[in-house]
């Protein structure tokens, strides 16, 4: 026959002190802080390297704009706004029509003379064509792109790029 063996268990404290428990539990309180810290800082990073990028692409959005106006200025067959008389009042010019025409870029643009408050015909600056009747005047245009983005198109990047465009008198 089989003899069975009965193994009493230890007996425990009657008294349990509760000390690891304790201290578990602060540590894992603690830890979790630190990681939603971690974390609310990552979302952070995240929404701000968005937005910078955001902002990147609409300036070289407005900048691509900026040489589409050119572009389309020196096209055959078009009217170069550069060209036209100070003195027939055709700055400024905002006509997206003539300026940015089947636009990609969802900016909106206008040429205006730079610093000439009077409109007077200017000299040109920098000129290496000798002209000593002075035959030749130039505009001197600020071609400026507005370009919006972010959320709800918020935000607005500005982009200016100066022409001199030399006319004869």
């Amino acid at each position: 026959m089989a003899t069975v063996i009965a193994i009493k268990p230890k007996s425990l404290p009657s008294k349990q002190q509760g000390v690891v428990l304790i201290v578990s539990l602060v540590f894992l309180i603690s830890l979790t802080a630190v990681v939603a810290a971690l974390m609310q800082n990552t979302t952070s990073d995240v929404k701000m390297s968005g937005a910078s990028e955001e902002k990147m692409v609409a300036t070289q959005a407005g900048v691509s704009a900026i040489d589409e106006v050119i572009y389309n200025q020196l096209l055959p067959g078009n009217t170069n706004v550069f060209a036209r008389t100070i003195a027939d009042n055709n700055f400024p010019n905002a006509n997206q029509g003539e300026l940015l025409p089947n636009t990609k870029t969802a900016a909106t643009a206008s040429v205006d003379i730079t610093n000439n408050e009077f409109k007077l015909e200017a000299d040109c600056p920098h000129s290496r064509s000798a002209s000593s009747v002075q035959v030749f005047t130039c505009n001197v245009l600020n071609v400026q792109v507005n370009r919006n983005y972010g959320r709800g198109n918020n935000s607005t990047v500005r982009v200016n790029s100066g022409v001199s465009q030399q006319l004869l008198r």
